[in-house]
């Protein structure tokens, strides 16, 4: 099969290649997924570029991508819960850094695969799970439903906008830090925007007098605006600055999880989740598809399409 490649770790794209590689074989408890689509996510360079080497082991050549949408095309033995034919999608990060999703097929475990919601596209489902599950695990560990108003740093990013939509779903107020190109959008999320910098505690305060009683961290560098704006017996996480364990909130990390990820199908099938695609890449465009989510301006979800 055809797929995107690196044989060693590397901060730029200089190790990165397309061509042949032996297909996956399908275990127990696994299913095949033909790839229809697969998310772009800052993870996957940060990984190529030896990020979470202390955590995982990595196995060269490294096929890079977590997020998949796609067709079952196999299952391996004692696998009940899908056939050949299904519209899939999963978030598919495994114990190695190894057979990853930028590639014409991936074996994935049952447990982290969801049927595809008929409301999203393929491009909007490979775009989804690790970005979508990131934000659901953060709004569960703050409990944040109805009687909330949550602040969300970074907001406009890919995984704030899900969590803001997640949030309004479930009838919270959400307070979203972002650049002023990005208010509108928010606005239209359901969203209070308010400019992130200097002086951004004021303005909080200033849309909410009695502080706000959770606050989802998905930039990092935030802690002390955090702790200046959070009601007493408020909660916080953060998904990108471990120090806020020490300061009594939580550090987040996504798991997969189908069961979880259905529960996002099931929010963009009554339209209350949406899924914004900036562009696709084919897999020998893969490093621009880096180097775009390097820049951290892109609006939307990048996606490699083999």
């Amino acid at each position: 099969m055809r797929a995107a490649t690196y044989d060693a770790y590397a901060a730029d794209n200089s190790r990165l290649t397309a061509g042949d590689v032996p297909d996956p074989k399908v275990g127990p408890g696994q299913v095949l997924i033909e790839v229809r689509a697969a998310g772009v996510n800052p993870v996957d360079w940060k990984v190529m570029a030896g990020g979470l080497d202390a955590m995982m082991d990595a196995v060269f050549p490294v096929v890079p991508g977590w997020d998949v949408a796609g067709v079952v095309r196999a299952t391996g033995p004692d696998t009940p819960e899908f056939s050949p034919g299904d519209e899939v999608m999963a978030y598919a990060r495994k114990d190695v850094v190894w057979q990853g999703t930028f590639a014409e097929y991936v074996a994935v475990s049952a447990a982290a695969v969801a049927r595809k919601p008929a409301a999203l596209g393929w491009h909007e489902a490979g775009g989804l799970p690790l970005a979508g599950m990131t934000a659901l695990r953060a709004l569960d560990r703050l409990e944040a439903g109805a009687d909330d108003t949550l602040l969300i740093h970074n907001a406009s990013g890919g995984v704030g906008t899900f969590a803001v939509q997640i949030a309004r779903a479930r009838g919270a107020r959400v307070i979203g830090t972002a650049s002023e190109r990005n208010h509108d959008h928010l606005r239209e999320l359901g969203a209070e925007p308010v400019a992130y910098g200097d002086g951004l505690a004021g303005r909080v305060r200033d849309l909410a007098p009695g502080g706000v009683t959770k606050v989802a961290d998905f930039v990092g560098g935030q802690l002390e605006t955090t702790l200046a704006v959070l009601a007493g017996g408020g909660r916080h996480v953060s998904i990108a600055d471990d120090s806020v364990e020490k300061r009594g909130g939580h550090w987040i990390w996504v798991r997969p999880d189908g069961a979880k990820l259905a529960e996002l199908a099931g929010l963009a099938e009554r339209h209350r989740l949406q899924v914004k695609v900036a562009g696709s890449f084919p897999l020998e465009r893969v490093g621009e598809a880096f180097d775009a989510s390097r820049g951290g301006h892109t609006s939307g979800k990048l996606v490699i399409v083999p």
